[in-house]
């Protein structure tokens, strides 16, 4: 069971509680974009917002950089999940010392993007399909585990079971695409990627972070986004991929639900 200790911006703080198992988190957000507006739109002027979490492997920092695209920063090491020249100006970032691609599509695969932030030494955890694509990276199929740096990795299932194409083929077929955990000694941070409210996302549930998509019809309607929060139940919740967010509606939603996730809202772009 764990609680927040710390939260402050810059060098304030606002407050303190008690963890029930004593180990202390800290979160700081720096450049806040969350809004209570009723129906929030994309503000791609907005600077880019880092949140930060003590984990038991160390400080993690965790930036939604845009649309389906995060950085993710613990002990000098820089991971990148399916960047995107769209929402970033990814010559500005940290190198990579790691990235994940989930899937091929061009939003979530950029070979632009991806030259912009590797370097000699920088790990590749993908997709097979996006293997294929480029030629290159260690390839998790749903189920596969691996390590990097202390954080245990496992790529998970990610696909639709309602959205098609007219041509009746499902927008993300099953085994196709990947979401990924990342467990940073106790902390799990559960990727979705591009993906409905599977059953699978079931064994997730209790995850300290999750990032869930929203956006139709490749992904998740608001009710299928808040029966999502229900079946992974996480503390802290990062809607990404979205065009436009009714933060007031899923909020209420999930307060009816008794679910006591704390949603972040963050920019779809920062260019």
């Amino acid at each position: 069971m764990r609680g927040l200790i710390v939260f402050f911006t810059a060098a304030t703080i606002l407050s303190i509680g008690t963890a029930c198992n004593s180990d202390k988190k800290v979160e700081t957000i720096n450049n806040s974009v969350s809004s209570n507006s009723s129906d929030m739109k994309e503000a791609p002027s907005q600077p880019l917002t880092s949140d930060s979490y003590l984990t038991k492997l160390g400080e993690l920092n965790v930036t939604l950089v845009g649309h389906a695209s995060l950085m993710l920063e613990i002990n000098g090491k820089v991971i990148h999940v399916d960047p995107y020249s769209k929402v970033a100006d990814y010559s500005k970032l940290p190198k990579a010392d790691l990235v994940l691609l989930t899937h091929e599509h061009s939003d979530h695969l950029d070979l632009g993007a991806i030259e912009q932030i590797r370097q000699a030494k920088t790990r590749f955890i993908v997709s097979k399909v996006c293997a294929d694509s480029i030629g290159y990276g260690e390839v998790l199929n749903n189920g596969d585990k691996t390590i990097f740096e202390g954080i245990d990795i496992q790529a998970v299932p990610a696909y639709n079971i309602e959205s098609k194409r007219p041509d009746g083929e499902y927008y993300h077929p099953k085994g196709r695409g990947n979401g990924y955990v990342l467990t940073f000694g106790s902390e799990k941070v559960y990727i979705a990627g591009d993906t409905e409210n599977i059953p699978e996302m079931g064994q997730q549930k209790g995850a300290y972070i999750a990032f869930l998509p929203k956006n139709t019809p490749y992904t998740m309607t608001d009710d299928m986004f808040i029966d999502a929060a229900q079946k992974v139940s996480p503390v802290y919740l990062y809607p990404y991929h979205f065009s436009e967010f009714n933060d007031d509606k899923i909020t209420k939603a999930l307060e009816k639900e008794n679910n006591k996730a704390k949603l972040l809202v963050r920019s779809m772009s920062n260019l």
